[in-house]
């Protein structure tokens, strides 16, 4: 009788799960359209502003300066000083309410169009096309095994980013130190250890964000990209591809009768894929990965003038007006709809009356300090004295005078210099005594009391509340 014999069941192998998906490279094609030169366009606008203002000079100085040492900001005509935070939170408002008036009206323009990682992005790809060539031959020189053409391509590539970034770092450091004495720092080799970090960390992070990093900022870094849905409707403008008159896609020889065949417009040739920056298929429908910066309409319509069927395969559109067939008349009425004109009058109404802030802002400034070395005292004569601290701050460009008058308590005297001098855009601590006759002092305690300052050389006048102490 044979014995039993036991089967042992086979373990199978795990199953690894890989909770990332591995990256793969974009290499985004060459395209030329509508949308692709206003692009450019605004490329060079904001590269002209970025690079130009910093060699522009207002009157002897630089015209736009953050001089954070000595704590003033030279805005063209305007000097600014700490005290004026009220003007950045204010611009801080205006930008986001302008991003998402943009962002409701036509979704990410600005991230298409405008965000300096989409800017150094776009310069940094025409440099490598300009070296490697176009897609096909970028693909073809990564996939080849290594030689000195692959080398010398790779390196001087490399190196024109690395100039380009450097170039970027300097600049954005001349905003903050005098762009003109930091090139002749640069130039004698007497960069400040610091100026020479600045350059580098922030050309590094260009060289780091437009050269390698590229659609993965816009992807996963960006926090706007995560919360744009939440300023998106059915009436906003995106980049759209239009599946009643796509689909079903398929290949076709040129000019082929495509209802004939059963087909859609879409001839499946996948190049806006090809030319899309973050490497996305339009035709899935929305994605919070795209930018909307137009390259597959761009293409798309190119391809539609070689089949000879209508553009607009691929377009800017409204998901309702997609839907229902809208003309452009009734989806640019459904666009200026009340969201996107309560933010447009938030926005102009803050604008304006920042705009008209700066216009009638008083040209100095002050800050009482009261000493606290000596709080209050008895004088020769019997008079009452308080001492007390003035920081004046000259925020225009000419030297100025300034008188100090005082008020709130009967017989109240300045017995120290009633008037002052401050250099241009300068700022400069007065020591300031105030007197009351002991006969017309009030009730000992504190009494509220206030410094005027008037500018000699013109109207405006600063009023500052301060305390007088009398003792009990």
């Amino acid at each position: 009788m044979s014995a039993e014999r036991k089967v042992v069941p086979i373990q199978a192998e795990p199953e690894l799960v890989p909770l990332f998906e591995a990256h793969k490279t974009v290499y985004p094609r060459t395209v030329a359209g509508f949308f692709q030169n206003w692009r450019w366009a605004l490329v060079w606008l904001t590269q002209l502003a970025f690079y130009g203002t910093a060699w522009l000079q207002w009157g002897e100085r630089q015209a736009l300066l953050f001089d954070l040492q000595a704590r003033r900001f030279y805005i063209f005509g305007l000097v600014l000083y700490p005290q004026d935070f009220i003007y950045l939170a204010g611009l801080l408002v205006i930008s986001a309410l302008a991003l998402f008036l943009f962002t409701a009206v036509a979704g990410r323009l600005w991230c298409g169009f405008s965000c300096p990682q989409t800017v150094y992005t776009e310069i940094f790809l025409w440099i490598e096309r300009r070296i490697e060539g176009d897609r096909g031959a970028r693909m073809k020189l990564d996939a080849a095994p290594f030689s000195v053409e692959k080398l010398v391509k790779k390196w001087f590539k490399h190196v024109c980013w690395g100039v380009f970034a450097l170039w970027t770092g300097f600049t954005f450091v001349g905003y903050f130190t005098p762009i003109r004495e930091l090139a002749m720092s640069f130039i004698t080799t007497r960069m400040g250890p610091w100026e020479v970090f600045w350059v580098l960390f922030y050309g590094l992070a260009t060289y780091g964000n437009a050269g390698f990093l590229r659609e993965q900022v816009c992807k996963y870094m960006c926090p706007y990209a995560r919360f744009q849905s939440a300023m998106f409707d059915r009436d906003t403008l995106i980049v759209s591809y239009d599946a009643a008159r796509g689909e079903p896609r398929g290949s076709r020889p040129r000019n082929a009768d495509a209802a004939a065949r059963g087909l859609g417009a879409c001839t499946d040739c996948t190049l806006c894929v090809q030319v899309c920056p973050t490497g996305i298929d339009i035709r899935k429908g929305l994605q919070y990965e795209c930018i909307g910066c137009g390259a597959c309409a761009d293409v798309c319509d190119g391809v539609m003038d070689k089949m000879g069927y209508a553009r607009g395969l691929v377009k800017f559109t409204t998901q309702q007006g997609l839907a229902k067939g809208w003309s452009r008349a009734q989806i640019w009425r459904r666009v200026l709809r009340p969201r996107v004109l309560v933010y447009a009058g938030v926005l102009l109404a803050i604008s304006l009356g920042l705009g008209l802030s700066l216009a009638l802002r008083t040209p100095f400034k002050v800050d009482v300090v009261r000493d606290r070395g000596a709080m209050a005292r008895i004088v020769a004569g019997g008079a009452i004295e308080n001492v007390y601290r003035l920081q004046i701050m000259n925020a225009t460009e000419a030297h100025q005078r300034f008188a100090i008058m005082a008020s709130g308590l009967p017989g109240l005297v300045v017995t120290s210099e009633p008037e002052v001098e401050v250099d241009a855009t300068a700022s400069r601590w007065v020591a300031v005594r105030l007197q009351v006759p002991q006969q017309a002092a009030a009730a000992g305690g504190s009494h509220p009391i206030h410094f005027e300052l008037r500018m000699l050389d013109g109207d405006a006048h600063v009023r500052e509340k301060s305390v007088f102490l009398i003792p009990r």
